[in-house]
């Protein structure tokens, strides 16, 4: 079996002047880990796109991991060609501007079989208007409509945190629109209520036949109103892991679609019966959650994962006990 895994911002495709650089960091790690974790498995042949900054880490890889770095401006003919060749393509990119839905469309337009979800369910998560109007229609648990302070002013097609701000009256969301200016980001903007509580994160594991919500992961964001992601924490007390599997869950199944790795993002309120609890939005792609849960894992996710896409009997699902953290670091 060929796999082929892509990251976005560490492939060169980006080039250096996107405004989520400082995402590299995750994005990273993200490929370091994937690439062991799928070059470890007998039988599977596993290529990547890489920039030529990468070249030396390369080195140290797996035997059974082969990277392509060709000269800028060619990534995408090879891309295409990559993903032509492989069983199945596990797609990391930013959902704004349309870029997943874009890299996820080509790997089907060359015929190849995406390890992820379909580009419409892509395109329907990342627009953050549609998903809340989607979920008031299910009677899925959102932050309720508000103009009162303090406030969450967002982009309405945004990624990892960026441009996102915590605003608690007038002077601070003029700075808000300030910055984001500064940062180059355009287009709608969101203003949701902000929501006390643990944010936290479940993964999904889907094929054609079945779903496996995997445990749930408290997010550690920075303090400073802008929630960069941190880190996270895991596994979290069983009841409250409970609850978020549960939303989550019911989350996700308002849009169809999905297929891979995906995750949902929430808070957990302080009500023990769950009824604080809201759905923050969908990521419709691997995300950084996979470094904690790889390392709570008894198995090799990256086998399950192949194995729940061919639905087919997944390792056995066994889990260290934790508590585990992690931190997101600059590869190495």
């Amino acid at each position: 079996m060929r796999v082929f895994v892509f990251e976005y911002l560490s492939s060169g495709m980006a080039g250096h002047s996107t405004p989520l650089s400082s995402l590299d960091a995750e994005g990273g790690a993200m490929l370091l880990a994937l690439l062991s974790d799928f070059g470890s498995l007998s039988g599977v042949e596993t290529t990547t796109l890489l920039d030529p900054r990468w070249r030396e880490r390369t080195a140290r890889w797996s035997a059974n991991v082969e990277a392509h770095v060709p000269p800028s401006g060619l990534q995408q003919g090879i891309y295409d060609t990559l993903a032509a060749e492989a069983d199945y393509s596990l797609v990391i990119a930013p959902e704004f501007e349309g870029i997943l839905a874009r890299l996820a469309g080509r790997v089907e337009a060359v015929g190849g079989r995406l390890l992820g979800p379909s580009p419409s369910a892509i395109r329907c998560s990342a627009d953050k208007a549609w998903m809340l109007s989607r979920w008031l229609e299910a009677k899925v648990p959102i932050p309720t409509a508000s103009s009162e302070y303090p406030l969450v002013y967002k982009p309405r097609f945004g990624a990892g945190s960026q441009a996102t701000f915590l605003v608690h009256n007038d002077g601070e969301m003029a700075q808000a629109e300030r910055r984001r200016v500064e940062e180059d980001w355009h287009g709608e903007m969101l203003r949701q209520p902000y929501v006390r509580g643990l944010p936290a994160s479940v993964a999904f594991l889907a094929g054609s036949a079945r779903w496996y919500a995997l445990p749930a992961v408290e997010q550690r964001l920075s303090s400073e109103g802008r929630f960069h992601y941190l880190g996270g924490r895991l596994p979290l007390p069983p009841r409250l892991d409970r609850r978020a599997r549960v939303l989550a869950e019911r989350a996700a199944r308002a849009v169809e679609g999905w297929f891979g790795w995906f995750g949902v993002d929430l808070i957990l309120g302080a009500n023990e019966d769950g009824s604080e609890d809201v759905a923050i939005e969908i990521n419709p792609r691997l995300t950084t959650s996979y470094l904690g849960l790889r390392r709570l894992a008894r198995f090799n996710l990256a086998e399950a994962m192949l194995a729940i896409a061919a639905d087919s009997t997944p390792p056995k699902w066994e889990w260290h006990s934790g508590p585990i953290s992690f931190e997101i670091t600059q590869p190495e």
